[in-house]
Parts: C-alpha cells; sequence; structure tokens
C-alpha cells in the first residue's frame, strides 16, 4: 500500500479581526489546515497568461 497523500476539500473562507483572508480545508483523513491570506502584503496576482 502506498504513502497517504492529503487532499485538501474546500471548507469555506473566514476573515480574521486583523483583516486576514483565511482559507479553510480538510483531508478525508480528517487532517485539516488553514491558509492565511495577508490583506495588507502587496499587490494582488495578476491573472495567469492565457
Amino acid at each position: 500500500m502506498g504513502d497517504h497523500v492529503h487532499v485538501r476539500l474546500s471548507q469555506g473562507l473566514s476573515v480574521s479581526a486583523e483583516g486576514e483572508l483565511i482559507e479553510h480545508s480538510r483531508c478525508r483523513c480528517g487532517a485539516t489546515f488553514a491558509k492565511v491570506f495577508d490583506a495588507e502584503g502587496g499587490n494582488p496576482e495578476a491573472p495567469a497568461p492565457s
């Protein structure tokens, strides 16, 4: 049997008291993840070239 690979399933977004965007996700194994995006940190990302 191979190693487990986490598959992150989106659970929603929230905003912290400091104004940061937080992306919540989880894996089917029960592991949870939170990715924080700083709204004050620089320029927005440009769209990918087509």
